[in-house]
């Protein structure tokens, strides 16, 4: 009986070691790529990983599709550009204006569109981005076609030079990992479970006494700040913010590295996004459209990876001996 016990406990410890080697291994990674790698390059990864990361929080676990995620993502690399550079705000508060207002932004598009279910909830979260992308256009503040340019990095904390390129990496490094640690701390707590069950029957959830509504707004607004976070972000390792961090193509860019690494894992979305820019960056000088090799691999892994990449390896056989197995229905 004792041996019994004793060799369920290490099945059950199994999985909580191998997740956490992969962790380790990742940040690992991450801690020494700028060796080998342009840090760059690598920032703009991180960023659009933690972008990836917070639409699957929303996607993945509430079962919500949004098409208008680049609202969050642009505005608040333009309230954070414009805070930055006009209001001489230090980075860390710049940030901070961009995540709120994301977060407001949230609010207000979520409180319209939560209404309706499936393709309606999609459509509705299109057109009311669009309408921002066209106040972006017209508003003063973001100086139309041209966008915020040249804004300053600034000091961190009031004495790290982020115009520094290793120090701005390692910010951006936090950064990420304190996100992915805010999003795995709400998929979960009770009330990423709450979301599941949503995703999974929304009906039954009803039932149970639950608020729907409210959990699936609150769910939006969590989406759309740490959306924001990456958009932030984004604004002052480029020092610009432009038209096309709120275009509807980058809500679509989006999608793609979530459906491309897997809906409804952790770390699924940052080997899409990982696997979208990488193609980005090394093929931007290459005479072959980037678009029509990226819609060539999307098109495989949907014929071959139905899961996304992580998905199926989840649900492979070592996957699953490794405590890994994907759960999601959809």
């Amino acid at each position: 009986m004792t041996l019994t016990l004793e060799l369920e406990k290490q099945k059950e410890r199994s999985p909580v070691i191998a997740q956490t080697v992969f962790l380790g291994l990742g940040l690992a990674f991450f801690l020494f790529a700028p060796l080998f790698f342009y840090p760059i390059f690598l920032m703009k990864l991180l960023c659009f990983a933690l972008f990836a990361c917070a639409f699957n929080l929303l996607i993945g676990y509430t079962g919500l599709l949004s098409f208008g995620h680049a609202a969050f993502f642009g505005g608040a690399a333009y309230f954070t550009a414009h805070a930055v550079k006009e209001w001489g705000v230090p980075p860390e508060l710049g940030i901070l204006v961009g995540v709120l207002g994301a977060a407001l932004l949230g609010a207000v598009i979520g409180f319209f569109a939560i209404r309706r279910q499936g393709i309606y909830f999609a459509m509705i979260t299109l057109a009311l981005a669009q309408m921002f992308y066209f106040f972006c256009l017209q508003a003063e503040f973001t100086h139309g076609e041209d966008g915020i340019q040249s804004v300053p990095r600034g000091h961190l904390l009031g004495f790290i030079d982020l115009s520094q390129s290793t120090n701005m990496y390692y910010f951006v490094l936090a950064v990420f990992v304190f996100g992915i640690g805010v999003i795995w701390r709400i998929i979960n707590s009770p009330f990423g479970m709450i979301l599941k069950s949503i995703r999974e029957n929304e009906t039954r959830a009803i039932s149970l006494g639950y608020s729907v509504r409210s959990y699936k707004l609150a769910a939006f607004v969590m989406s759309a700040a740490l959306t924001g976070l990456a958009g932030g972000l984004k604004a002052l390792v480029f020092q610009f913010a432009t038209l096309t961090d709120v275009s509807w193509q980058m809500s679509g860019e989006v999608i793609l590295m979530t459906l491309l690494g897997g809906i409804g894992t952790l770390i699924g979305p940052l080997f899409g996004a990982g696997l979208v820019v990488t193609l980005q960056n090394y093929l931007a000088t290459s005479e072959f459209p980037v678009t029509i090799i990226t819609g060539i691999v999307f098109m495989i892994c949907v014929l071959v990876f139905r899961r996304g990449i992580v998905g199926e390896f989840f649900n492979s056989r070592l996957g699953r001996k490794l405590g890994f197995e994907h759960r999601h229905s959809h």
